[in-house]
């Protein structure tokens, strides 16, 4: 048993906790220390884990040394490694801005936080039973609640509390969709209830399939799924830039849980409950995309554009996996690494312009010059265009894997349809919004004096950061793409997934 796959809960777990002892005494340096260098390690962790990963083979780690499937089992393949990875650049690029900005002086939990959120993300990701999926998904939305209402505001409160009932009525249904399984199938382990669903008698099939869509509505609340997409906007709009943009990967957890529990559990051998969700959740995927970047379009100020595009980078990506056939899945996973650095990164460029416009704030209206416009000018176009999918960044390779994965599937039209129209609504959104902040804004004679962060460059950097992420993603797009098709592959070889967990059968 390989200890190496405990690391990403327990490690977060002890840094979160050694913090929350140093911010009692307010020495914020020596935390922001410890937690950059925590976020540091967690890079590397990631790294060794998907270099593990990469050989094909499917670790497993049972706590207490307690046996599948009774047992808490954490299930490390190419998929879950990757996931891994992505948490931890992301948190590394959020708190080196989150801490040069100072945003993590607004609050005294911050870190802690910030650490117990990242433990919630890499259970997720990890775990081989629903039970503990339902349980680190609490631990994720318990760390992001107080995340999204760091700084306070009324905006920010009244956003939360949304967020907060919200989420409670989806960690209930949840609760119920296990329970139903449990009951019908007698096993919260993954691997061992894609056996039994296999094998079910046919009086169990309605049950089975009304937990299933139960239990994939759940995951599609998470991916802010039409018609359960309209928490988003106002929460990551209120919220902070730096939360905002860890919370882009807060709808890959849905979205990842819709792969994971679809394919490994009601895929082919599932009977009446062979892909539950795939009837209603396609056109869920197109009116989601549709509706989100008609948002880009109509926004009013950055933190809503900002926020719709993640609605519609999550409409591209699930209308990609609503098809579960395996090009259309390596697609979406390559969108879902584009999607969630192309989303922080906008969100903390929008935060570096509305802090340098003074009281223009995020208004999209011209407004006088404001200082570092055209290197902001630079970062808001780069974001922009892997947004709306245009070449030269990963966005456009990502949108024509999706075309191409789609194109044997009876829907492909459609997709192909709702994806180019909307290309051109988010091209349309995103050229006014640059227009009036760059264009406009450099033709007024004044100039704004604004108050600059207290750490200008470093704040640069941190937005720079999932840029440059981007950038990576583009020029290795080939690697990338290799070790996608091999998780693929993985991911619907049920058989080597159940053999791994359960031992041969």
């Amino acid at each position: 048993m390989n200890h190496l796959l405990i690391a990403p809960l327990t490690l977060p777990a002890l840094v979160a906790s050694l913090i929350l002892l140093v911010m009692r005494r307010r020495h914020l340096r020596l935390a922001r220390l410890v937690s950059l260098g925590a976020c540091m390690t967690w890079v590397v962790l990631g790294a060794a884990l998907t270099a593990r990963a990469s050989s094909g083979d499917i670790a497993t780690y049972a706590l207490g040394n307690w046996a599948a499937p009774f047992g808490i089992l954490l299930v490390l393949d190419r998929l879950s490694a990757m996931m891994v990875l992505l948490t931890a650049i992301l948190s590394l690029a959020v708190l080196a801005y989150a801490t040069s900005s100072d945003l993590d002086r607004r609050g005294w939990h911050f870190h802690p936080l910030f650490h117990f959120q990242i433990l919630g993300l890499n259970g997720a990701f990890l775990t081989g039973d629903l039970f503990n999926l339902f349980v680190f998904f609490e631990m994720l939305l318990i760390a992001s609640y107080g995340l999204m209402l760091h700084g306070q505001g009324a905006a920010r409160l009244k956003g939360g509390v949304q967020y907060v009932v919200i989420n409670l009525a989806g960690s209930t249904l949840f609760l119920v969709a296990v329970g139903i399984l449990y009951g019908v199938t007698g096993t919260l382990n993954m691997a061992d209830m894609a056996i039994r669903v296999a094998g079910a008698p046919p009086a169990d099939q309605g049950l089975m399939r009304a937990g299933a869509l139960l239990l994939i509505a759940v995951f599609a609340l998470k991916a802010a799924l039409v018609p359960l997409h309209f928490w988003l906007p106002r929460t990551y709009a209120s919220t902070s830039a730096p939360v905002a943009a860890l919370f882009a990967i807060m709808t890959k957890v849905g979205a990842y849980s819709i792969i994971r529990t679809t394919i490994l559990i009601f895929g082919a051998d599932a009977g009446e409950s062979a892909w539950a969700p795939a009837a209603w959740m396609l056109p869920a995927a197109l009116l989601t995309l549709a509706l989100g970047f008609i948002g880009v379009l109509a926004a009013r100020n950055l933190r809503d554009l900002a926020a719709f595009a993640v609605v519609g980078s999550m409409g591209t990506l699930l209308s990609a996996t609503s098809v579960f056939q395996p090009a259309a899945i390596t697609a979406a996973l390559y969108y879902t690494l584009h999607s969630t650095l192309a989303g922080a990164a906008l969100f903390l460029t929008v935060d570096l312009i509305a802090r340098r416009r003074g009281d223009y704030g995020d208004a999209l209206t011209p407004s006088p010059r404001f200082p570092q416009i055209e290197l902001l000018s630079v970062f808001f176009f780069l974001s922009a265009i892997a947004l709306v999918g245009l070449p030269p960044l990963s966005g456009f390779l990502g949108k024509l894997m999706i075309l191409n994965g789609v194109r044997e599937s009876a829907s492909a039209p459609w997709i192909w349809a709702c994806i180019l129209s909307t290309t051109v609504l988010a091209l349309l959104g995103f050229a006014r919004a640059g227009s009036l902040l760059f264009w406009e804004s450099a033709a007024v004679g004044t100039d704004i004096h604004a108050k600059v962060p207290p750490h200008p460059i470093l704040t640069l950097v941190g937005a720079a950061a999932p840029l440059a992420g981007l950038i990576a993603l583009t020029v290795f797009a080939g690697p990338v793409t290799t070790y996608l098709t091999a998780a693929t592959e993985q991911l619907f070889d049920s058989a080597a997934y159940v053999t791994a967990v359960l031992g041969p059968r």
